[in-house]
């Protein structure tokens, strides 16, 4: 069983930069997928980025060159920094540990871009 706690959400102005933080507990962190992702009002839950254990990355084509995944395995956390954000990446921001048929899920961090 993996626990996932999401941090760093908030307000912030079309241009700017928030990092969100997900720290994990339980299981072996290094065996994880790590993903983000996002869910506005009225749309369906979307990959935003994934990292592997080995810190292989892929990413959306709508936040590539603007958002970076990045783990420290030793303080199990994945991080999203988000740099030149738009309205359209308000949402509520998800973290996931993945694994096979495991799949686990924090409670979410909003992310609101407005001015």
């Amino acid at each position: 069983q993996v626990q996932l706690v999401e941090s760093g959400g908030g307000l912030v102005q079309p241009g700017g930069s928030l990092r969100l933080s997900c720290a994990a507990s339980g299981g072996i962190f290094l065996t994880y997928t790590m993903g983000w992702y996002r869910q506005a009002p009225g749309e369906q839950r979307e990959l935003v980025a994934s990292i592997t254990g080995g810190t292989t990355s892929t990413y959306a084509d709508a936040v590539k060159g603007r958002f970076t995944i990045s783990r420290d395995n030793a303080k199990r956390t994945v991080y999203l920094q988000m740099n030149s954000l738009k309205p359209e990446d308000t949402a509520v921001y998800y973290c996931n540990a993945n694994r096979g048929a495991l799949s686990y899920w924090g409670p979410g961090t909003q992310v609101t871009v407005s001015s």
